[in-house]
């Protein structure tokens, strides 16, 4: 049997509905975020699960906690897997950055592997602290499933990571609605890709729902 990392975003809160940046805030889940969470565990409690390693955030600790109950497993925290840092735009929106700090706010879109928000993180430092995670999961579990509860932009930027797609252009190459799952295995070749950005698990009014 494969190692297989299983990467889930957390459900939704109220920044991922209204697209505000959110990295360093520590929302709760939304009622509906709960109820992609409580949908996850109760779809996927079957697996044979190995470990769960998930951010320390409110948000990501609340997705994985309905699973984690119903299998008995508890979650390892790591900081690595912490979303990317916005410094001074946290909390802002974006037609707020981009009117009143525009020059960094290009740069950030047009090449954030290297351009950070004020005070923030670039892809690039993301990509270097959440490996350190993806190497621990590696070194410890040759074969099993491994669950990583994470964030939007961490996630794509691992998925860039393991993939060899340019980090620079996470945004672009991968999408990552709430509380969606996406699948690796590692295999004799590497890293592969199984399952990107599933939410089948969900009914239908809650993969409905926008601005996820």
């Amino acid at each position: 049997m494969a190692l297989t990392l299983y990467f889930i975003r957390h459900g939704e809160t109220e920044y991922s509905r209204s697209g505000g940046f959110c990295g360093s805030l520590d929302p709760e889940l939304t009622p509906e975020g709960l109820q992609m969470a409580e949908a996850f565990g109760a779809a996927y409690s079957h697996l044979d699960w190995t470990a769960v390693y998930a951010s320390p955030m409110q948000r990501t600790i609340a997705t994985a906690k309905p699973l984690c109950n119903a299998i008995g497993i508890e979650m390892q925290l790591r900081e690595g897997l912490k979303e990317i840092a916005y410094g001074e735009w946290e909390g802002k929106t974006q037609d707020d950055v981009k009117q009143n700090d525009s020059e960094t706010y290009i740069h950030w879109m047009t090449e954030p592997a290297w351009n950070a928000p004020p005070g923030g993180e670039t892809a690039v430092e993301i990509a270097s602290r959440a490996a350190l995670v993806i190497s621990e999961i590696e070194a410890k579990y040759e074969s099993g499933n491994v669950l990583v509860v994470s964030h939007k932009a961490t996630l794509r930027i691992i998925l860039c990571g393991l993939l060899g797609i340019d980090l620079g252009r996470y945004r672009d190459r991968i999408d990552m609605p709430a509380a969606s799952i996406s699948v690796v295995e590692f295999g004799k070749y590497g890293p592969q890709l199984k399952q990107l950005g599933d939410r089948s698990f969900m009914d239908e009014a809650l993969r409905s729902r926008s601005g996820t």
